[in-house]
């Protein structure tokens, strides 16, 4: 169906068409994720410059034609988050988390659960210094899409004590018996817990510990494990 539309989008990426135009990835409010043509955006006179940067939070106008490529017309921001390029680390995380949503998200499918996540932890990475907002993230589009690991439970013979590993493969705790799996402390065990069992908050709030880097790293594991790939920015992001 051709014709103007409206929504809101984040910016996922953005890359060179020609020498003046860009094609951006933005995952929309309402229509799934979208891939469009920018037009003259690289040109200095350009009405829509920066606004169109990975990150920013918008409100657009789109022209769906006959092709794959919609094209913008109109953008207003809503936020550009400054903090997100003025600090490397911050931005290395915020790249994790798109890079994540443009691997989950389907093209023209419309997930609003997705995009509000979306939204909100692009918020949360600008404005707080954090260093679970990623591994929260993950667990979080883990859960959305069916695939978080159970917690309470062993896995493999249904032993609710004496939870000690965790199996990526097998998506789940095991116990001393069973024992598959990567070890995993009591705390960061707890940790896990609260996060899946909607305690997220408390989470974020904890400092930089042997168990919230075990977290952080599982949270990484559990989630290439479901999208079958290794991520790109992780790597950028134990560098920041």
């Amino acid at each position: 169906m051709t014709g103007l539309y409206r929504d809101n989008a984040v910016v996922i990426r953005s890359w060179k068409l020609g020498e003046a135009d860009r094609i951006l990835s933005l995952m929309t409010q309402s229509n799934g994720k979208i891939r469009c043509v920018a037009k003259g955006v690289r040109k200095t006179q350009s009405r829509f410059g920066s606004r169109v940067e990975p990150t920013n939070h918008l409100q657009v106008q789109l022209y769906r034609g006959k092709g794959d490529l919609d094209t913008l017309t109109q953008v207003e921001t809503i936020d550009r988050f400054p903090t997100l390029r003025e600090d490397l680390e911050r931005f290395a995380r915020a790249s994790s988390i798109l890079e994540v949503v443009d691997h989950v998200a389907q093209d023209r499918e419309p997930n609003a659960a997705l995009y509000t996540m979306l939204a909100r932890a692009m918020h949360t990475v600008a404005e707080s210094d954090s260093h679970l907002v990623v591994a929260g993230f993950f667990l979080k589009v883990l859960a959305l899409e069916g695939f978080a690991p159970a917690v309470d439970v062993c896995v493999l013979c249904g032993s609710t004590s004496d939870l000690t590993h965790i199996s990526v493969a097998d998506g789940g705790t095991t116990c001393t018996s069973c024992r598959t799996g990567t070890f995993l402390s009591v705390e960061a065990l707890a940790l896990l817990q609260l996060a899946l069992g909607g305690q997220l908050g408390a989470v974020l709030n904890q400092r930089p510990s042997p168990p919230t880097r075990e977290l952080d790293v599982l949270s990484t594991r559990l989630m290439e494990h479901m999208l079958e790939r290794r991520l790109r920015s992780a790597t950028v992001l134990e560098q920041a």
